[in-house]
């Protein structure tokens, strides 16, 4: 994978990118070079910054998973966003291409996940597990097609795999999410799991921010989008 990601925002204060599928934010054990080191070299030579360029991650994407990502290119936004997250001021809205039609076709989740360290998946637990969190998000059906159909999902928390094991849970597996259940896999080991949308109040200049992330350029991504996803209807696969 070559090039940086596609920029959806920038100011002095914030950088927002267009994630694709298979690149990771930070490092990892994998030792592959992360999207913050990436967009830390491409700072430097833009505004030809002498030494060391701050870039703070305010919020995560699963490696597989693609979509806006925002970084805080200054410590005060970085401290302010970083409340923001944890207060739930960022609305974040994501696009899943799961399985099966969910029943019925709006509505919400909860259930109670605990986060297995050495498999790095999320199950589900009873309420008074130790380790487990309460995870809750709303849902609603927006197209479908002969064998997928098309989910628009609202996070009101922010669990570890919330949105795969959620959906896995009510029997809607995201396409291509092998470890949650999907029949099979996406090329390149992608899921077809999309930050579509953020939406917040710009920590320093206060202003409104409303930010779309397009789609990956891939079939399934592409038919919806091409027949007016917002809109049920009979999509061709």
């Amino acid at each position: 994978m070559t090039g940086l990601p596609q920029i959806l925002f920038e100011d002095n204060h914030l950088l927002i990118i267009n994630k694709r599928p298979g690149e990771i934010v930070q490092g990892d054990k994998t030792g592959d070079a992360p999207l913050v080191d990436q967009l830390k070299i491409y700072l430097k030579e833009k505004y030809n910054k002498p030494g060391a360029v701050f870039l703070g991650l305010v919020h995560r994407l699963d490696r597989p998973v693609s979509g806006a990502v925002i970084f805080a290119k200054t410590s005060k936004s970085l401290s302010r966003l970083t409340r923001m997250v944890k207060e739930r001021e960022i609305t974040k809205i994501y696009w899943a291409v799961v399985d099966r039609l969910p029943e019925p076709e709006e509505g919400t989740l909860v259930n109670f996940l605990i986060k297995n360290e050495r498999q790095n998946k999320s199950y589900p637990a009873e309420e008074h597990t130790p380790g487990a969190k309460r995870a809750e998000l709303r849902y609603k059906l927006i197209a479908s097609g002969k064998t997928y159909h098309l989910l628009e999902i609202s996070l009101l928390t922010g669990r570890h795999h919330q949105i795969r094991a959620q959906l896995a849970l009510a029997g809607c597996h995201i396409k291509g999410d092998l470890k949650y259940g999907a029949a099979r896999s996406n090329p390149g080991g992608s899921i077809s799991l999309h930050a579509r949308m953020l939406d917040f109040i710009h920590p320093v200049s206060k202003e409104k921010i409303n930010i779309i992330a397009p789609v990956p350029a891939n079939p399934e991504w592409q038919y919806f989008t091409d027949n007016n996803s917002h809109q049920a209807g009979a999509l061709s696969f």
